[in-house]
């Protein structure tokens, strides 16, 4: 599947193809454009072959057939240092006996710039992501988040028409990753610059993307705005992935209804009468604060937990102090029908 963005694309991959050995390709013949100037996000769960496509766009990985361009420029057989993209380490693997300032100058050092020059740049970059008065401290002594502020820069100093990062936030804990997205994002949109991000958290894509691309045993499963991904999944696997979502059997088809727009009502209630149900038994009450949110099983269902529960409805707490449920409760899942949505395979 294409993206079709109405802007010029700064990455398109055309038949991008990567094979280990004999096997399943990690990479199957996908083609995909990013608009210049937005963030993308590559996501799905692990081995889903997210990084290898970053990578074979970046020049780390070898491309087995297909091609990689750069504003129509074919930079498939180029090594990393000439393709005009820059990577972000999911590590930052900034050098340790290197001042901040000395890393984000490093390139330009072995590009042979003068010393004033490259430390002059370097600083304005730092500067640029609040690390200024830092740029004398070694990795050792800065946070997390500091880290990151210097890998950026590092990234930003070589000019690249696109930064691709690899699992960026992951090693943060989880305030300073909100923290540092935000940051991310604010940064994308001043310099302008295409971002490709990948990640595992859906969260995190749809806080980030213009573009989300969600990706599953090689292949692009949907690619499309966080919006339209999340309210419009194209098939069980990309609903079940987002999570918020019920995927239901019925007469007419698979059908995704999400989570807060599904209803519940006790089996011998009439509050659902009228509307598509399925019965249902109550496995699970999470009380997550501003809402309550319900598993479900199938009538004699195995699984007890919400994790493995088959469906889940979100009740806001006042709606669930109002008619609350315990486990065990026969109920019935309902919804309208212009709340569900049609769902291929």
């Amino acid at each position: 599947m294409t993206a079709a963005p109405s802007q010029p694309s700064a990455i398109e991959v055309v038949g991008l193809t990567k094979r280990y050995g004999t096997g399943k390709p990690a990479v199957d013949s996908i083609n995909l454009r990013i608009a210049s100037g937005s963030y993308c996000c590559l996501l799905g769960p692990s081995g889903c072959g997210k990084s290898t496509t970053l990578r074979m766009i970046a020049g780390h990985e070898s491309v087995s057939s297909g091609d990689v361009l750069l504003e129509n420029r074919n930079i498939t057989n180029l090594p990393a240092a000439e393709r005009g993209t820059a990577m972000m380490f999911q590590s930052f693997a900034l050098f340790p006996h290197l001042s901040a300032l000395d890393n984000v100058a490093f390139s330009l050092k072995m590009k042979g710039v003068g010393k004033a020059e490259r430390l002059a740049k370097a600083q304005d970059l730092l500067e640029r992501v609040a690390m200024g008065q830092l740029a004398g401290r070694k990795p050792g002594e800065l946070s997390g988040g500091q880290q990151q502020r210097v890998a950026l820069a590092r990234a930003l100093i070589t000019q690249p028409k696109a930064l691709l990062l690899d699992e960026p936030l992951s090693a943060l804990d989880p305030f300073l990753r909100i923290q540092m997205r935000a940051e991310l994002r604010r940064w994308q949109k001043e310099l302008g610059l295409t971002f490709i991000h990948v990640t595992h958290s859906q969260e995190e894509a749809m806080a980030l993307a213009d573009t989300m691309v969600v990706m599953n045993h090689g292949v692009i499963e949907q690619c499309g705005s966080p919006h339209t991904i999340y309210n419009k999944p194209l098939n069980e696997f990309v609903a079940r992935f987002m999570g918020g979502h019920n995927v239901i059997e019925t007469s007419a088809g698979k059908i995704g209804v999400r989570t807060d727009q599904t209803r519940i009502a006790h089996a011998d209630s009439s509050e659902t009468a009228g509307l598509p149900s399925i019965a249902a038994v109550v496995t699970d009450v999470e009380y997550q604060g501003t809402y309550v949110l319900l598993g479900l099983q199938n009538p004699g269902s195995s699984h007890a937990v919400v994790a493995t529960a088959e469906y889940a409805v979100m009740l806001s707490e006042g709606q669930f102090s109002a008619k609350p449920f315990a486990v065990g409760d026969a109920v019935h899942l309902a919804w309208t029908p212009e709340s569900a949505h049609a769902l291929q395979g």
